[in-house]
């Protein structure tokens, strides 16, 4: 029976998230939503010594409910710069960062002008580098309630959403590097998979989600 799989669009989207997208025969991202607030659409969390640690993406506020394609990104302050330098003093010591840094680094200097087209673009990128070639389609219309066989994960994928309300994803552990300081830290973002597998992220991607 094929799988498919409703996401958001999300920034650096977590380990559950990319499972999806790996192991899905189709993936449809929703393009017709409102973005919300509090969510991966524009936040990710990466692994410091510290702890979990939120980087959250500014945008410019309407004061009404915006569609998610039309949500612009800030350009005030200097989120951009902090931001790569967080994931530069988490993961520079991380055994594929040199590898992939050049990939991402660009997104980061020359941000468009919207979050759905920074969203997108990081992912289609970490698709490409770590070969997930499943169908990806933006939807039409938005789609209040999904057909029965096709996994809603819009807000099921969310940091507001208990872990275990997950049933098909099972975090298997991974290195990180801060481990031995903070345990390991499950369903990070990709990136923290990413610089830290390398080419092995698809292994452990494939075994952290029950098949459908």
């Amino acid at each position: 029976m094929a799988s498919s799989s409703l996401l958001s669009t999300a920034y650096l989207g977590p380990v559950s998230y990319y499972a999806r997208l790996l192991t899905a025969d189709v993936v449809r991202i929703e393009a017709y939503e409102n973005f919300q607030k509090q969510t991966f659409r524009n936040r990710c969390i990466i692994a410091t010594p510290a702890g979990p640690q939120a980087l959250t993406i500014p945008i410019v506020h309407t004061g009404t409910s915006t569609p998610i394609r039309d949500v612009e990104l800030s350009t005030h302050g200097t989120w951009t710069h902090l931001h790569w330098q967080a994931l530069v003093s988490a993961y520079r010591q991380s055994p594929f960062f040199d590898y992939y840094e050049d990939y991402l680094r660009h997104f980061y200097e020359h941000p468009p002008r919207f979050l759905w087209d920074f969203n997108e673009g990081l992912r289609a990128t970490i698709c490409e580098l770590l070969d997930i070639a499943t169908p990806i389609l933006t939807t039409n219309d938005y789609i209040p309630i999904p057909p029965h066989d096709i996994e809603d994960c819009r807000t099921l994928i969310s940091p507001r959403t208990p872990s275990d309300a997950d049933t098909r994803f099972h975090p298997l552990p991974y290195y990180q590097v801060f481990a031995q300081r903070t345990g390991f830290l499950p369903n990070l973002s990709i990136c923290d998979l990413l610089f830290n597998m390398g080419p092995e992220s698809r292994i452990v991607l494939r075994k952290s989600i029950l098949l459908g």
